[in-house]
């Protein structure tokens, strides 16, 4: 049975800011400016041949939880994912 989640544990450098993210397995995006890269068909797997940078483009609120939107500037592909703790919450802010 094919899963949709695969848990990829995966250090990067954030091609917009150019930080040092440690990957826990369940990171997708950058917490220090929140933008994302899109390499996903399905979280985790890595098959996306667009590897186009994905913008933050929004954010609501959810109960206790931020929504970060996202647009690949690439292909326009939309995609939005939960804000984690170690986001910067004043580009949550400034999305918001």
């Amino acid at each position: 049975m094919f899963r949709k989640f695969q848990r990829k544990i995966e250090d990067f450098i954030c091609e917009n800011c150019g930080a040092k993210i440690e990957g826990n397995g369940y990171t997708d995006h950058c917490p220090k400016c929140l933008w994302s890269k899109h390499v996903d068909i399905n979280p985790g797997d890595r098959e996306s041949d667009c590897s186009g940078l994905m913008k933050p483009v929004g954010a609501e609120k959810n109960g206790d939880e931020y929504i970060i939107h996202y647009k690949c500037i690439k292909c326009k592909y939309q995609h939005q994912v939960k804000s984690v703790p170690e986001d910067n919450f004043e580009e949550i802010l400034k999305l918001y």
